[in-house]
């Protein structure tokens, strides 16, 4: 499987879990060596009876900073993918079914494990948005 055809399958999993409700939280961690962006976290928010996502990085330059940006939820995978590879070597997505773990290797080769979920609840702006 091309990382291309990685990408969008992991993607496609972000977006049905937030279509069926049980999304809790994306992040991109594991960087490569030590730059100053150490995490990307993507949580929901509504906007304008709008359901979007906030890119939040976590940036240590000798003291630790964090810049958020909202996008239009269509926009999550040209704006994340973009980290993949550099700095990040993975990608976590928490649901309520299962936590699916996107790691890309030294050859720059990516692969998606599955496993038990870490979170019981889904993002609680994603459940109030669903039934409202």
């Amino acid at each position: 499987m091309t990382n291309e055809i990685t990408y969008s399958s992991f993607f496609q999993k972000v977006k049905d879990s937030i279509s069926k409700g049980t999304f809790a939280k994306l992040t991109l961690a594991k960087t490569i060596g030590k730059p100053e962006l150490q995490n990307i976290y993507v949580k929901l928010i509504v906007e304008e009876h709008t359901l979007k996502f906030t890119l939040t990085k976590k940036i240590y330059d000798g003291e630790k900073k964090e810049f958020t940006s909202v996008h239009d939820l269509e926009n999550l995978e040209s704006e994340v993918t973009p980290y993949l590879t550099n700095p990040f070597l993975t990608a976590l997505l928490f649901t309520i079914e299962d936590d699916v773990t996107m790691k890309i290797n030294k050859k720059k080769v990516a692969s998606i494990i599955e496993q038990p979920p870490t979170f019981k609840n889904a993002d609680p702006v994603l459940i109030e948005y669903l039934n409202a």
